[in-house]
């Protein structure tokens, strides 16, 4: 009975923490969107509309994730559900493209669970919110393909850089711990790809910023790609 009132105290923790980050998140989105976005022409209606598609596709492409053993370890897994996230953060602004993230993650949960106690999906919150946040906020000072491509490279880097800072610091010590796997097992893991890690510092950065750099720049290809093919026929743009 103590152990598992430990381990509820524990996750509940985890969980305020989560809840925290995400709604500062969401009001640095705002705060940005406010002075990007003062003209506002999208009705409330046609944004809860969009917001509910691009989640839905974002659903989807998250569901099909899959690990990279020849980067990192399989609990590390791979997917594309961010470019959806991209398109509604470049057509409504940053708030949009956070509450999607946001969305995408509770909605998933709901359906499949969680498979790393619930770890895993709070970093692909917070780690999107690196790349996307970025990425919507430059593209909105000033928009044009340049600025779009100038976001995403940032994001990419900056989602690289926190995400394996994020990983060596807090994750990987919290997924060790909530997940009940000792943190020498999960280094063991990242050995057998790489010999040369030791410590969690190495496995953060031979192994999650190379995921990282990888998936943001497929995502952000595949978003300059697409944008301008999807967004007449998705958001009615001209």
């Amino acid at each position: 009975m103590g152990e598992f009132v430990v381990q509820l105290r524990e996750n509940l923790r985890f969980f305020s923490i989560c809840v925290v980050i995400a709604l500062a998140v969401i009001l640095c989105a705002k705060l940005a969107e406010r002075f990007l976005l003062k003209h506002r022409t999208v009705s409330p209606a046609r944004r809860v509309s969009i917001i509910g598609m691009c989640t839905a596709i974002a659903i989807v492409l998250y569901t099909l994730d899959f690990p990279v053993p020849f980067l990192a370890p399989p609990f590390y897994k791979m997917d594309f559900s961010e470019i959806p996230v991209l398109l509604c953060g470049f057509f409504l602004g940053p708030s949009a493209g956070v509450i999607c993230l946001a969305l995408k993650v509770l909605i998933k949960l709901l359906l499949t669970g969680t498979t790393t106690a619930f770890v895993g999906d709070f970093a692909n919150f917070i780690v999107g919110c690196t790349l996307v946040l970025p990425a919507v906020v430059i593209y909105h000072v000033q928009k044009s393909k340049r600025s779009a491509m100038i976001g995403l490279i940032v994001g990419t880097v900056s989602m690289a850089v926190f995400g394996s800072a994020f990983n060596a610091i807090y994750l990987i010590p919290e997924f060790s711990r909530l997940f009940g796997l000792s943190l020498e097992s999960i280094i063991a893991m990242g050995a057998a790809i790489h010999a040369s890690i030791d410590s969690v510092n190495m496995l953060a950065l031979l192994c999650v910023a190379p995921l990282n750099l990888v998936k943001g720049t497929a995502v952000s290809i595949l978003t300059l790609l697409l944008y301008k093919h999807v967004a007449r026929p998705l958001f009615r743009e001209k």
